[in-house]
């Protein structure tokens, strides 16, 4: 009997424990008590409801800069965090492949976003390959369409804080000014490029939005995602296409390992860009340069864009 109790007061113990480790994972998250607690999924996505959401919430950012979120697995403090979050946003198409069917449980409880939902249907590119059955998630290569998303943070903020949701309506409005007015910059940047050099090579298929926005011919090493590996025939294939068209520089992507893309570069003779592209990460936040005069940061989703436009610029033309 005397055993029993203690196997019993053991497991309790243990409980014990495990509630006040949740409890203390919980506080270690969250640094700022009074705002909302939000968790966004891609640096792209946090950076975004940062943006609206101002000093009305704290924001959990899961992954950072030069994180592949098609490969990304969940930590004990991604998880803590989401317990005990207020509203949680994510990219959808199953960019986040391992932490989205998580993400679409907690959906039940009505507090859990993906920001492609505002995005319409016709809008969306059908990969070459199967990808599961889902569209190209990477929309974020085209700023107006990126802008369509903007419309369900505002909702979600509003929703959990609706004292301030004029507050995060007018954020929304004109965050997508800007990027409507970045989608313009970009265009008058890439006229500088011969309509006949817009080939774009990458690591991966991540380009698609962004080749459809500013008119270039996209080709990647990978697939869409790079949860599968290139194969030998895909290798041979891409520096078959690069010899044909005579091209001169190639990109590699930030979140990617660059050791296919090399391959590529050594085989069929061409330059591998020294600057990486940004695909489906950001740089690192305060990475601020300057480029022709003008300053920005790389760690915005703002600066990002200038960072890509600026180097397949001076990459290509």
């Amino acid at each position: 009997m005397k055993k029993r109790y203690k196997l019993i007061g053991s497991l309790v113990a243990a409980a014990m424990g495990l509630v006040s480790c949740s409890k203390e994972g919980s506080n270690a998250v969250w640094q700022e008590s009074g705002k909302a607690k939000v968790v966004a999924t891609s640096t792209m996505v946090t950076d975004m409801v940062k943006i609206i959401g101002g000093d009305k919430v704290e924001v959990y950012g899961m992954m950072k800069e030069g994180v592949d979120p098609h490969s990304y697995e969940q930590t004990a403090k991604d998880v803590a965090a989401m317990n005990s979050a207020d509203v949680i946003f994510y990219s959808g198409l199953h960019l986040e492949g391992h932490v989205q069917e998580g993400l679409e449980r907690r959906a039940e409880k009505g507090n859990v976003y993906a920001v492609t939902d505002g995005i319409s249907k016709d809008s969306l590119i059908k990969p070459q390959d199967d990808y599961m059955g889902y569209a190209d998630p990477h929309v974020w290569g085209d700023p107006e369409l990126w802008a369509e998303t903007v419309p369900v943070v505002v909702e979600g903020l509003s929703k959990h804080l609706p004292e301030h949701a004029e507050e995060f309506k007018k954020r929304g409005e004109a965050y997508q000014k800007e990027l409507l007015d970045l989608k313009a910059w970009a265009k008058a940047r890439v006229s500088e490029i011969p309509e006949n050099q817009r080939v774009l090579v990458t690591s991966h298929d991540a380009f698609f939005y962004f080749g459809s926005a500013f008119d270039f011919e996209v080709k990647g090493l990978q697939g869409v995602s790079t949860d599968h590996a290139s194969s030998v025939k895909d290798v041979d294939d891409l520096v078959s296409f690069i010899k044909e068209r005579g091209l001169k520089t190639i990109f590699p992507e930030s979140s990617v390992n660059q050791k296919g893309l090399e391959t590529v570069a050594s085989r069929s003779g061409v330059q591998l860009s020294a600057e990486e592209l940004f695909s489906d990460a950001m740089g690192k936040v305060g990475d601020v340069v300057e480029v022709n005069g003008e300053k920005y940061d790389r760690g915005t989703y703002i600066g990002m864009q200038k960072h890509n436009i600026n180097t397949i610029v001076e990459g290509l033309k």
